[in-house]
């Protein structure tokens, strides 16, 4: 598909749109349906489009595998990190109500967090995945 010009065009216009919808959903998340899980296989998705149309050496370009690797262990580090937050404040772990004076700014505080840490993680382990079974077989 290298070649093909009119793909190549189409997907770096659509490219954009496809990030931008990704923190859309993830921004929603608090309100409607969407969140962390769903923004991150969007977000992936518009990686692994791309790689299917660029190669999967320009792929890897776009996200290395280091930054990959980094996000599957920062995602989980921000949602555990909002659980200790909450134990440090003096709550439960994972209570958000203690991360801010007005009970329902913590509680969204503490959503939003957790939900960008599952959107992390969920979009480095696609990636990772699409990595692995991508270049499966190829001489490296």
């Amino acid at each position: 598909m290298k070649d093909d010009i009119i793909l190549r065009v189409v997907a770096k216009l659509t490219m954009p749109f496809m990030l931008v919808f990704a923190l859309y959903v993830q921004f929603h998340g608090d309100f409607g349906p969407g969140g962390g899980f769903q923004a991150g296989v969007i977000g992936a998705a518009a990686i692994v489009f791309y790689a299917l149309i660029f190669g999967l050496r320009a792929g890897q370009r776009l996200v290395p595998e280091a930054v990959v690797e980094a996000m599957l262990a920062a995602g989980v580090l921000v949602y555990a990190g909002v659980g200790f937050a909450g134990l440090a404040l003096g709550g439960a772990y994972l209570d958000y109500f203690v991360l801010d004076h007005d009970p329902v700014h913590g509680q969204h505080r503490g959503i939003f967090w957790v939900e960008a840490g599952v959107a992390l993680t969920v979009s480095g382990v696609m990636l990772k995945l699409f990595y692995m079974f991508a270049g499966r077989g190829s001489a490296e």
